[in-house]
Order: C-alpha cells, then structure tokens, then sequence
C-alpha cells in the first residue's frame, strides 16, 4: 500500500525550473552536539507546501575552503599524497585547506600551494566553487588552476612533510583508476582542469 503522505517527483524541464523557488522556513535552530572540530545543528523546517521535518547539519565557520591544481609546465599536474584520517590511509589529491580571516580565495590557494607543494604562482584561474553533501554541510570550496610555478616554501600545518608528485597529464586515466585517489573535490578539480586546458587548446 503506498504512503498517501510520501511526495511524488516533479517534472519540471530545464527550461523551466523555478530560480525563486521559496526555501523552507526555519522554525527553530539548537546546536545538538559539538567536539573541538564539528558541530551539529538540527532544524525544525517548514516547507512552502506545510510539510514540517527535522534536519540535521554540520554548522560551518563559513570561512571557505580552497583548492589548488597546480599545472607545473604544459604537460604535467602536481599532486601531494597525504594522511587521510577519514580513510585511515596516504591519499593522492591537490594542495588544499581552508581560507584564513582576511584572505580571499586566491591568497589561501597561493598560500596553500607554497605550504604543501613548496611552490608559488603567478597565475590563478578560478574553475568552479564546489559543496560536499549540501544535505550536510554548509562549506563550499573554490577550485583553482595554478599556472606559472616558482619555487617558494612556506611552514604550514602538516604534521609530516607532503609527498609532491609530478602526474603526466596524458596519463589522466590512470590517475583515476588509482585506488588512492578517491577524493571527490579533487576527482572534480581533476575533470575541471582537464576541460579548462582542453577549451584553451581548441
């Protein structure tokens, strides 16, 4: 027997999808946990078609995140393995953190590189700002292309020093069927790149 209160999808085309569609209403908002690194938040939502839920997220400092693919010269990617605490594993991906008070994406994607790839760069083309499970989080990440390297090291955070890899970029393939790299925002940093050089190319 279906369930008379469960939503039926609605097909809408391309063409017209709402871009003023109403969010739902926050009746209440209560921090529900907290460690020293997350804090989960749950909210009473109203819907605009009465519906009521309770949601949970992981509130954000709203700070920002970026990522950096760094293109060391024509034909090659720079990539750093790293400790995955998540995974319990050394992952392959692209510089990445957070963006620090007072800086905008580009100064932390810079910043970033020279900590963790020991390079700076005179060029930074933004590709795209991503989310990870909207559902969830609040964060965005910007996504950036590095061109134009000079050597330059700066102390970061890491615990250990970054292993920095040099990736052909006609072995893309490979890269992707690794199973150390996995990671979804630097699988789409990967394809973004991949696409930007390619338009410049045609």
């Amino acid at each position: 027997m279906s369930d008379p209160h469960k939503c039926k999808p609605e097909h809408v085309r391309v063409e017209a999808m709402a871009h003023d569609k109403r969010k739902p209403e926050i009746l209440k908002a209560e921090l529900v946990a907290e460690s020293r690194l997350f804090k989960v938040e749950s909210l009473h939502l109203k819907f605009s078609n009465g519906e009521e839920r309770v949601y949970e997220r992981m509130r954000g400092g709203n700070r920002g995140a970026v990522m950096v693919v760094p293109l060391f010269d024509a034909h090659t990617l720079l990539l750093v393995r790293e400790y995955a605490a998540g995974t319990h594993s050394y992952e392959l991906g692209f510089p990445k953190g957070l963006i620090d008070p007072g800086e905008d994406a580009f100064e932390a994607g810079n910043r970033e590189l020279m900590e963790e790839a020991g390079f700076g760069a005179r060029d930074l083309v933004p590709l795209k700002q991503v989310s990870l499970a909207p559902g969830y989080f609040s964060s965005r990440m910007d996504i950036l292309l590095a061109r134009d390297l000079y050597p330059e090291q700066r102390v970061g955070d890491e615990p250990e020093p970054l292993e920095v890899i040099p990736w052909p970029l006609n072995r893309i393939d490979e890269l992707l069927a690794r199973p150390d790299f996995t990671e979804s925002r630097s699988i789409s940093a990967l394809l973004l790149a991949s696409k930007w050089l390619a338009e410049q190319e045609s």
